[in-house]
């Protein structure tokens, strides 16, 4: 049997396999590949920047490669047809090149175009629906492509239809952004907050400097980012919370609810720097959990369900993963 190796295939590199790996770089491979696997098992993977395999994947890995950017514009807006396999940070460079502005908070995001509406990411008081007009995919059951408009992708916080109802059904091929030309920069989260009267170069070079401090490199330090999502938690337990702890830090939402840093929970449990067979919560952003080199899935499971049931115990509060968990058989919950 025929494996491939996926260590380098997932930033968080753990040495596992898959069983087959096929590349799709136009509309017809996509077709042609899913008309050949019909109900085999399968798991579609941009650059692998939030996805950890666990363990061997027994299924064929779907590597998209889905390129081309097209620009159309008018004097009110810049509009972008981008394939989903385009890289995401160079698509933001892209866009300050020619002027067109609004991404600059989600620099040095990893991952492809194809995973920012899924994940609908964000950063800075930036999410990336904002942005989104449609999303085009290919229905894996029906054999056909289909657009969504902005409303039916039903994008909230880190989480959209593709997550839910179209998981494991749609692929996205194509995502159409639309940038206003009077788009306002926003810098009222710290640390750009710092910054007077920025322009979108100021707020993206503060970004990557920002990331590059916090955050390891994955190239050298096996890691996918932020592990866990940012727990939007009502006023009664961000009240509860304050008895404890007058300064926690949290960002409206709305009036009954805020959100609270999850790496400020962690932070708050001791776990900078505990390591379980080979993985790491790291020691300079507790929300980032690392592989040493010689981690694998089992110390992973340990350390993040050991945080998740520490915070549930001390704050009432259930933190959820950002990061799809990858088993034998496909995507398992914590």
């Amino acid at each position: 049997m025929t494996v491939v190796p996926l260590k380098n295939l997932h930033t968080f590199g753990f040495d596992t396999l898959a069983q087959h790996l096929v590349e799709v770089h136009t509309k017809d491979d996509l077709v042609s590949v899913f008309q050949g696997l019909k109900t085999k098992q399968f798991y579609l993977l941009g650059e692998g920047s939030n996805s950890i395999f666990l363990e061997d994947f027994a299924g064929t890995i779907v590597l998209n490669k889905l390129k081309g950017i097209q620009v159309h514009e008018n004097e009110n807006e810049v509009g972008l047809s981008v394939g989903s396999g385009e890289s995401w940070h160079d698509l933001v460079e892209y866009t300050l090149s020619i002027g067109a502005y609004g991404f600059e908070n989600l620099a040095l995001i990893p991952g492809t175009v194809g995973g920012a509406p899924i994940q609908n990411i964000g950063a800075y008081g930036v999410e990336i629906e904002k942005f989104i007009a449609s999303v085009e995919y290919y229905d894996i059951h029906l054999n056909s492509f289909h657009i969504l408009n902005h409303q039916d992708c039903h994008f909230v916080y880190r989480d959209s239809i593709f997550k839910h109802q179209l998981f494991n059904k749609a692929v996205i091929t194509k995502v159409n952004f639309i940038l206003p030309k009077n788009n306002r920069v926003e810098h009222s989260y710290a640390p750009l907050n710092q910054l007077v009267e920025p322009t979108p170069i100021d707020i993206f070079n503060k970004v990557i400097e920002v990331r590059t401090e916090k955050l390891p490199n994955p190239k050298v330090l096996g890691n996918a980012g932020s592990f866990f999502k940012n727990p939007v938690v009502t006023n009664k337990v961000l009240n509860e919370i304050k008895m404890r702890y007058t300064s926690v830090p949290h960002y409206k939402v709305s009036h009954t609810s805020v959100k609270i840093p999850a790496a400020w929970l962690i932070d708050q449990l001791g776990f900078k720097g505990k390591m379980y067979l080979g993985v790491k919560c790291h020691e300079r952003q507790p929300l980032v959990l690392v592989n040493i080199g010689s981690g694998n899935g089992r110390g992973l499971l340990m350390l993040a369900r050991q945080i998740k049931q520490d915070v549930s115990n001390a704050f009432n509060i259930e933190l959820e993963n950002e990061v799809r968990l990858v088993g034998k058989n496909g995507v398992i919950d914590l």
